[in-house]
C-alpha cells in the first residue's frame, strides 16, 4: 500500500492512496472461499460450489464489497497511525471513468483513491482551579413573597358583569370585537372577536385601551391609536391605525382577599400553604437564574483560556444555521439590517464569530467531557423525556413516542444534560464565590435583554 499526502493546510489534509490489485484480489478470494459454505446453487451440493463458479457468479459484488472495507480500513489505519481526530466525515474520491471501474472490480489495476479530511486540532485544556467564578445569590424577602403573592391575586381575579347600561372605568375588564385599518385598508393580524381586555394593564398599543374607558356593552366605538415606532412587526412600526371596536361585555373587578379560601381556590390547603409552595417556587427560579448566569461567566473563561483554529467545515455548518435563523427572524418580522444598526457584511461578520465560539466551545466541552469520562446515561435522558412529556398535559404519549422513535429529537435532548454536567464538574475545581445580590440585580440582565428585543 502506497500513502502520498498530498494537501496539509491547516487542518485540512488530503492523501492519495493506492491499495495492489493482488491484495484486493486476495482478500475478495478469501470472502468467496467464506461463502462456498453459506451460498446454495442449483446443480451442486451444500459447500461443493467450486471457487471458480462462485467468481462467475459472485466476484464483481464481492470485489465491490471488498474495495468498499478496504478503503474504510486503510483510511481508519492512516487516521490512527497520525493521532488524527475527524471532525467531518472523511471525502472519498474514486475513479469514476466505466473502464477504470471495471479494471478495479475485475483485478486487473489497483485500488487508487483520494480521501480529504478536516482534523480537530489537539486541545490543551486550562487548570480549571485557576478560574474564578462570581455566583450572585439572592434570597426571597418577605417583600418578594408579597409582590408574587399579589401577581398571584391579580391573575386569579375575578369579574363580575356591570348593570345594564353602565359603562367602564379603569380597571374593569371589557370583552371586545374589533376590526383595524391604515388608511382605510384592513391588515394582517388587526381583527380580533371576544378579547378581553383590563382597562389600564398596556395589553394593546398606546391610547387604545385609554379610549374604553366610558364604552358600555352593546356600544360601538371607532378607536384611534398610534402603532409604537419600535414595533415587532415593521410594517405596522409607527402606522396610525383606526380600529372599529364593539364592546360586547362590561365587567368590574372583585375584591381578591389572600386567605386561606383564596388558596383552596388556586388548589392549595391553606394560606400557609400557598405562602411556602410561591416561595418555593420563587427559590427554585432564583437558583436557576443565578446558575444560568454562572455558567455564561464560566462559558466566556473557556472562550478565553482556548483560543485555537476551529475546523472550517463546522464553523460554516454553524454559521448557516444561526445565519439561516437571522435571515429567517428578519423575513418574518420585516425587519432590516439598517433597522438593527448595521449591515448585512458587518452582521454576517459578527455571526461568522459566533460560529467560530460555538464550535470551539462545543470541541472543548467534548474534550472535557472525554478526558474526565462524563457520560450522559439513558436514565438521564428518560427523565428528561418524562419531564418533557408532563410540561404537556394530555400530550404525555405523543411527546413521549415521539422521542422514543426520532434518535436526533434524543440528541438534542442528551447535549444540554451533557453541557451541564461538564460545567458542573469544572465549578466543583473552580474557585466560586457568593455574592448576595438583590432580585433586580439578580434578574437585570435578562430584563435588559427582553427590553432590548
Amino acid at each position: 500500500m502506497q500513502v502520498t499526502e498530498t494537501l496539509t493546510e491547516g487542518l485540512k489534509h488530503e492523501f492519495q492512496i493506492s491499495v495492489p490489485a493482488s491484495d484486493i484480489g486476495a482478500k475478495a478470494d478469501a470472502r468467496l472461499v467464506d461463502l462456498k459454505d453459506k451460498v446454495r446453487l442449483n446443480g451442486f451440493r451444500p459447500g461443493k460450489v467450486p471457487v471458480s463458479h462462485l467468481k462467475k457468479v459472485y466476484g464483481r459484488s464481492v470485489m465491490a464489497e471488498t474495495v468498499e472495507q478496504t478503503i474504510r480500513e486503510t483510511n481508519s489505519q492512516i487516521f490512527t497511525e497520525r493521532g488524527f481526530k475527524l471532525a467531518t466525515e472523511p471525502k472519498v474520491t474514486l475513479p469514476t471513468e466505466e473502464n477504470a471501474v471495471d479494471d478495479i472490480l475485475t483485478g486487473k489495476s489497483d485500488l487508487t483513491y483520494t480521501v480529504y479530511i478536516e482534523v480537530v486540532p489537539p486541545i490543551q485544556l486550562a487548570d480549571f482551579k485557576s478560574f474564578s467564578v462570581e455566583k450572585p445569590v439572592a434570597e426571597v424577602t418577605d417583600a418578594d413573597l408579597e409582590d408574587a403573592l399579589k401577581r398571584l391575586a391579580e391573575q386569579n381575579r375575578k369579574y363580575s358583569a356591570k348593570a345594564d347600561g353602565a359603562t367602564a372605568e379603569t380597571g374593569d375588564r371589557v370583552t371586545i370585537n374589533f376590526t383595524g385599518s391604515i388608511d382605510g385598508t384592513p391588515f394582517e393580524g388587526g381583527t380580533g372577536e371576544g378579547i378581553q381586555v383590563v382597562i389600564g394593564t398596556g395589553q394593546f398599543i398606546p391610547g387604545f385601551e385609554d379610549q374604553l374607558v366610558g364604552i358600555a356593552s352593546g356600544e360601538t366605538r371607532l378607536v384611534k391609536a398610534s402603532f409604537p415606532k419600535v414595533y415587532g412587526n415593521l410594517k405596522l412600526a409607527g402606522k396610525d391605525a383606526e380600529f372599529e371596536t364593539m364592546a360586547t361585555a362590561v365587567e368590574a373587578p372583585q375584591e381578591v382577599t389572600i386567605d386561606d379560601d383564596f388558596a383552596k381556590a388556586v388548589g392549595l390547603e391553606s394560606f400557609d400553604k400557598l405562602k411556602d409552595a410561591v416561595r418555593q417556587r420563587m427559590t427554585a427560579e432564583f437558583a436557576e437564574t443565578s446558575r444560568q448566569r454562572v455558567k455564561r461567566v464560566l462559558l466566556d473563561r473557556l472562550d478565553e483560556a482556548h483560543q485555537f483554529e476551529a475546523p472550517p467545515s463546522l464553523v460554516e455548518e454553524e454559521f448557516k444555521q444561526v445565519w439561516g435563523s437571522l435571515l429567517h427572524e428578519m423575513g418574518t418580522t420585516g425587519r432590516s439590517f439598517a433597522d438593527e444598526g448595521t449591515t448585512e457584511d458587518e452582521s454576517e461578520a459578527e455571526y461568522r464569530k459566533i460560529a467560530d465560539r460555538r464550535v470551539r466551545l462545543g470541541l472543548v466541552m467534548s474534550e472535557i467531557g472525554e478526558k474526565n469520562k462524563i457520560t450522559v446515561t439513558d436514565d438521564e435522558v428518560n427523565r428528561a423525556v418524562i419531564d418533557r412529556a408532563r410540561s404537556m398535559p394530555g400530550r404525555e404519549k405523543e411527546v413521549w413516542d415521539h422521542y422514543r422513535n426520532n434518535p436526533n429529537a434524543l440528541a438534542e435532548l442528551r447535549a444540554p444534560i451533557y453541557e451541564q454536567k461538564v460545567v458542573d464538574f469544572i465549578l466543583e475545581l473552580a474557585n466560586v464565590t457568593e455574592k448576595k445580590v438583590t432580585r433586580e440585580e439578580l434578574f437585570k440582565e435578562d430584563e435588559e435583554k427582553k427590553s432590548a428585543t
